[in-house]
């Protein structure tokens, strides 16, 4: 596998990340094979959270005995300092480490900063200085926060969705992240799910040599896919362009990326679905999705008081009601 420094971390892993969201729904014996491919075929830099259920302690398992070969990325969305120094000493434990090498900030919604009434960066600094960490990062979905925190000069790495239908302002903080030498992890290159293309979104990113995308992986035949392409990296031709091109006309307007920071919702609405509902059905297998049990789940749109949590939290500021009665529209509407 092609290697690369992150960042100015100086540390050397290949240029393919695994996201480990998706190993959380698979059962322990299915992750742990999963893992040990991925590390097999050369794949070293793996990115979780303390917030995603049992990702951490399945890599733990998996991969707890090759801690000195692998590049461990996790994060916590913690508010206070204390709730951060837990995260910090959970995450150590289910990962089976002493040191986290990228210690993240999880999507807040401001950069915090030394001395800051938050306390959150003087408590990663203390984790720091007792040899629990080694680096400082961050993840993000507004696009002001990431510039802000690259351009600080605090965070030596930066998580942020970086896909084939990415904006030029989205794209600039690639040769943002190159010029303050952050390390640039790429999220969400498959959009959650909407972009179909693996193909093509391998060939977009490839293009750029600073860029580490971490694609979610659940299921073996994804993994290998991702390994075939890393292997021999496809070229982005014309072909592949005009898939893009498709893509990011389809997808051009506002639409939910599946972070999930709207959850919970008071009327148990699955929100990160069902307000994309209208791309699931032309984009993935229609038949998942027309079933009594989505239909319930999408007539339950009709219970939503417009509390106000989903568009407070959502990163993208989406007005998230008008959306999912848009989609729960259509889909009542589409031919069962």
């Amino acid at each position: 596998m092609q290697q690369m420094f992150f960042g100015r971390t100086k540390l050397c892993v290949g240029r393919t990340g695994f996201g480990c969201i998706p190993i959380q729904r698979v059962s322990y014996e299915e992750s742990t094979a999963i893992l040990r491919r991925a590390y097999e075929s050369g794949i070293t830099l793996y990115d979780t959270a303390n917030g995603y259920t049992t990702s951490e302690d399945r890599i733990g398992i998996a991969l707890g005995d090759v801690r000195n070969k692998i590049v461990l990325c996790t994060k916590s969305g913690a508010k206070t300092p204390e709730l951060l120094m837990e995260h910090i000493e959970n995450s150590l434990k289910m990962l089976r480490t002493d040191c986290i090498d990228v210690f993240q900030v999880h999507n807040p919604g401001f950069v915090p900063r030394p001395g800051g009434e938050d306390g959150l960066y003087d408590c990663l600094k203390k984790a720091q200085s007792q040899g629990k960490i080694r680096f400082i990062g961050m993840s993000a979905h507004k696009l002001d926060v990431a510039r802000e925190a690259v351009e600080s000069g605090l965070y030596v790495t930066m998580q942020f969705p970086i896909s084939h239908i990415s904006t030029d302002d989205e794209l600039d903080l690639v040769e943002l992240c190159r010029k303050e030498n952050v390390g640039l992890l790429g999220m969400k290159a498959l959009c959650g799910g909407l972009l179909t293309n693996a193909k093509a979104a391998f060939a977009f990113l490839r293009q750029y040599d600073n860029v580490i995308p971490i694609w979610g992986i659940e299921k073996m035949h994804e993994l290998e896919e991702i390994i075939t392409y890393e292997k021999k990296p496809p070229i982005l031709d014309s072909v592949l362009k005009k898939e893009i091109a498709k893509d990011k006309a389809e997808l051009a307007e506002a639409f939910c990326r599946a972070c999930g920071y709207c959850l919970p919702c008071p009327a148990n609405i699955p929100i990160p679905m069902a307000a994309r509902m209208t791309f699931l059905l032309g984009r993935m297998s229609k038949e998942s999705f027309l079933t009594p049990e989505w239909e319930e789940n999408m007539r339950r749109i009709n219970d939503c008081t417009v509390c106000g949590h989903c568009t407070a939290n959502c990163p993208y500021e989406l007005n998230t009601p008008e959306l999912l009665k848009i989609h729960q529209d259509y889909y009542l509407k589409f031919p069962k």
